[in-house]
C-alpha cells in the first residue's frame, strides 16, 4: 500500500504542526520555542504573527484543533490547540522524509533532527535515508561544477562542499547511533545537558 503523500505546508507551517503534535500548546508558547534564541528557533526563527497564520492554515487543512480558551499568565485568554491524528501522523511521515534539495539541508533536516531527540526517536534512519538522498545529489552538482564557469561555477562548488560536510556530519552521527569505534561523537544538544 503506498504511502499518503505529505500535505504541501510550509517549513514554517510543518515547524508549527510538529511543535504542536508534541502535546497540546497554545500560540504563544510555539512563538516562544521558534523565537530566535530558543531551542527551535536556532534553526528556523518564526515571528509571533506568522505562527498565528500557520496555526489558522493548519487548522484549515484539518491537522490542528482548538481545545478551548484558558487565561492566559499575564496577558490575553489563549485558545489551546492540538494536532488531530491527522496531523500526528503527517509529522510522523514528515520527520522520516529527507530533503530533497541541498539547501534544505541547513534548515529543515536540522530542525527534524531535532524534533526527533526532542521525541527522543533515534535519528538514525533519517540520517540514512538523507545520505542516500545525497549521493546522487552530489554526483549530478560535481559533474555541473566541471562545466560551469563564473558565479555558476562558485555557486554550484558551494553547493557540494556544503552538502559534503552535511554527509560526513551525517555519517558520523550514524556511526554514533551504531555505537562504531573511532567514531566521533556529535556535541550534544543544548537541551539535553
Amino acid at each position: 500500500m503506498p504511502r499518503a503523500r505529505l500535505p504541501d505546508l510550509s517549513l514554517t507551517e510543518w515547524a508549527v504542526l510538529a511543535v504542536t503534535a508534541e502535546q497540546p500548546t497554545h500560540g504563544f508558547a510555539i512563538a516562544k520555542d521558534l523565537a530566535s534564541d530558543a531551542d527551535l528557533g536556532r534553526i528556523w526563527t518564526v515571528p509571533r504573527p506568522l505562527v498565528y497564520r500557520a496555526l489558522t492554515t493548519l487548522e484549515g487543512h484539518g491537522l490542528v484543533e482548538p481545545l478551548g480558551a484558558e487565561a492566559g499568565d499575564r496577558g490575553p485568554v489563549r485558545t489551546r490547540v492540538r494536532a488531530t491524528r491527522a496531523g500526528r501522523s503527517a509529522v510522523d511521515r514528515w520527520l522520516e522524509t529527507p530533503v530533497a534539495h541541498v539547501r534544505q539541508l541547513r534548515t529543515q533536516l536540522l530542525l527534524q533532527l531535532r524534533l526527533l531527540e526532542r521525541r527522543a526517536r533515534d535519528t538514525g534512519p533519517l540520517a540514512a535515508a538523507q545520505l542516500e538522498r545525497l549521493a546522487p545529489l552530489l554526483d549530478g552538482l560535481e559533474a555541473q561544477i566541471g562545466a560551469a564557469s563564473g558565479f555558476d561555477r562558485l555557486l554550484l562548488s558551494w553547493r557540494y562542499e556544503s552538502a559534503q560536510a552535511a554527509a560526513r556530519v551525517l555519517q558520523r552521527l550514524i556511526d554514533e547511533r551504531a555505537g562504531r569505534p573511532g567514531s566521533t561523537p556529535c556535541p550534544p544538544s543544548p537541551r539535553s545537558t
